[in-house]
């Protein structure tokens, strides 16, 4: 092999690399999903307009969390879809301590076929900041 042939063969590896990388991070960034703040939130819940599913750690919840929340931890919600099946066409806003977590989620729950999923702006803290209720 030359060493022309051989810089041909190692940019076309290198090249496909970078594209095989780029598809794999493309899949694995929360797709888009559209953020609520706090007070929409509890606007959309006092109305019934919408449920709350609660991503964080048990530890957490137990801290304080929105009344009438769904919890289930961000690690169980692909095995629990089955939970939520009943609100597939329904506002689903999901929620964490700062909406890292429940972007994720979100993105699990779309890509499950749920067709409203938002994420709370800033999580619990934006909610706590905004001075809105939470129960223990």
């Amino acid at each position: 092999m030359t060493n022309q042939s051989a810089n041909q063969n190692f940019f076309k590896s290198v090249s496909i690399a970078a594209f095989s990388a780029t598809l794999l991070l493309a899949g694995c960034q929360p797709s888009n999903v559209a953020s609520v703040t706090p007070s929409e939130v509890a606007k959309m819940f006092s109305e019934q307009k919408a449920i709350i599913v609660d991503v964080r750690e048990y530890s957490e919840w137990k801290e304080g969390h929105i009344a009438g929340a769904i919890h289930i931890p961000l690690a169980q919600v692909e095995s629990r879809l089955g939970e939520l099946a009943q609100y597939k066409d329904s506002n689903v806003v999901v929620q964490c301590r700062s909406g890292k977590r429940s972007a994720k989620a979100a993105s699990t729950l779309q890509a499950a076929g749920f067709t409203k999923v938002y994420n709370l702006t800033g999580g619990i803290m934006a909610w706590d900041k905004d001075g809105l209720k939470t129960t223990k």
